[in-house]
């Protein structure tokens, strides 16, 4: 089915917020969807399949131990890969003087991808991640893709790295709208349901209409 790029961040917005995530945080996971979404890749789909993952998991669990290594991983053993890929665009200096960072263990590591963009930007120089064979660039405006894409859409890297400056080469151009499977957006929904507030009693007779008085 397809859907504006507006309806896919407005529906991923919510549905992160509905899985416990901040809604600053939110927001990120729905700018990272809809990013995606505008390059033709499933970022609906993959958003709804780390929520599911990571329901109801402590963020802390799944967050960085330390951002001051080279080397990031969690507690739990797999990263978030919008809160880690959040974290490396807070960190994008510190790429550019590294040369390098790895994430170990990163969930679904195509939602980490948007947040390269961000510290593209900031650096005014592209960014690349790589995974089994592999390779993404962006320099915040473009993308490029290079290697094995099927492994675009796993679940969990054993090592993602992400790496500055980087060369662009070749890129994808952007779409206006983009196709949602409606499993994957009912998917999405089910977290989304429950930013709605719970009906009382005072709201259904509101709801509905004459209430309790039988005016017929």
């Amino acid at each position: 089915m397809s859907h504006s790029l507006n309806e896919i961040e407005a529906m991923s917005k919510r549905a992160a917020r509905g899985s416990g995530l901040s809604w600053g945080l939110a927001e990120e996971a729905a700018k990272g969807t809809r990013w995606l979404s505008a390059f033709n890749l499933p970022g609906a789909a993959l958003l709804a399949q780390l929520l599911e993952m990571n329901d109801r998991l402590p963020l802390v669990d799944v967050s960085p131990v330390s951002l001051r290594a080279t080397f990031w991983r969690a507690p739990s053993g797999r990263l978030s890969p919008l809160i880690a890929g959040a974290s490396l665009s807070d960190c994008a200096v510190q790429l550019m003087e590294r040369g390098s960072i790895t994430m170990e263990h990163l969930c679904v590591p195509l939602l980490a991808v948007p947040f390269m963009g961000g510290a593209a930007l900031r650096l005014q120089n592209p960014v690349a991640v790589a995974w089994d064979g592999l390779k993404l660039t962006t320099d915040g405006h473009h993308l490029s893709l290079e290697g094995d894409t099927e492994k675009l859409t796993i679940n969990l890297a054993e090592r993602v790295t992400f790496y500055a400056p980087a060369e662009m080469i070749g890129h994808r151009k952007p779409v206006i709208r983009a196709n949602v499977s409606p499993e994957d957006w009912d998917r999405l929904a089910i977290f989304a349901h429950r930013t709605f507030a719970p009906a009382t009693e005072e709201s259904r007779l509101r709801g509905a209409g004459a209430g309790l008085n039988d005016n017929d």
